[in-house]
């Protein structure tokens, strides 16, 4: 039980971090920084702020529905699908890595 919580901390944990380190690439090198073209639509549209933050809370909701359902194993994997693919690679371009 411990482990699924941390597990779920870290999924929280890495789409706050995705959500910032998104955010300040796009401030920096505009919308074009963002590779979903629905997120970067949505910007275009509303903001990257409003876009991110409500992309960011839909994706803290299912993270949490998945813990509450007991998909550990699942969200597991997401957890480290977002720490390689999306979190890893900001931390590359911005410098912190």
């Amino acid at each position: 039980m411990v482990a699924s919580r941390l597990v779920l901390g870290l999924f929280l944990l890495a789409q706050v971090c995705d959500g910032i380190f998104t955010y300040v690439a796009v401030r920096a090198d505009g919308i074009a920084a963002e590779g979903n073209m629905l997120l970067a639509t949505w910007m275009t549209l509303v903001g990257p702020a409003p876009t991110l933050l409500c992309a960011k809370m839909i994706a803290a909701g299912c993270g949490v529905l998945l813990y509450a359902r007991g998909v550990h194993r699942t969200l597991t994997v997401l957890t480290i699908l977002y720490a390689v693919a999306a979190v890893g690679p900001w931390m590359l371009v911005l410098g912190l890595f």
